[in-house]
């Protein structure tokens, strides 16, 4: 690992910045850690604030831990902030498919359709999307059949032999 000097700091160690207090003093502070959130804020950035503590030897420095936003932060001409550990959020997630299944062109039988739960990994690629009754009426059709890697010949044979020698 290289030596830091005092304008470029070691990996992971803190940085000075520059805090503005409401009253419109400043203060140097260590900047810790940078985060990016979800909110009106995009970021934030945990800094310790330099200040005092007693203790029974007298009192010594310390420092008081604290997170604020970027209107509130100020950079120090000459000193690098790459240092400092940043923290971005996971990429977005696709949205969950909706709960329900799926109809897709059976592979193994020309004509055939496979009925699969939505979020069933044999179901990627597509397919029509149906309830609970469109399920139940694709796999009444001639050449249809459930998917048994997913729960979906589990959950709706059974609802299919109940409706057995009904009109």
């Amino acid at each position: 690992m290289d030596g830091g000097t005092e304008d470029q700091p070691l990996a992971g160690v803190p940085a000075e910045i520059t805090l503005a207090l409401p009253d419109g003093q400043t203060v140097r502070v260590r900047l810790h850690e940078r985060r990016e959130t979800r909110g009106p804020h995009p970021w934030r950035y945990r800094i310790g604030v330099p200040s005092w503590a007693a203790t029974q030897a007298g009192v010594e420095a310390a420092e008081y831990g604290v997170w604020v936003t970027s209107d509130q932060l100020h950079p120090i001409e000459g000193v690098d902030l790459s240092g400092v550990p940043t923290y971005r959020l996971p990429p977005e997630l696709p949205p969950p498919r909706s709960s329900g299944w799926v109809a897709l062109p059976d592979p193994k039988r020309r004509g055939g359709t496979v009925v699969h739960e939505a979020d069933c990994r044999q179901a990627g690629g597509g397919g029509v999307e149906l309830g609970v009754m469109e399920a139940l009426d694709a796999l009444m059709r001639p050449g249809a059949r459930a998917c048994h890697d997913c729960d979906a010949a589990a959950a709706l044979k059974p609802a299919l032999e109940l409706g057995q020698g009904y009109a």
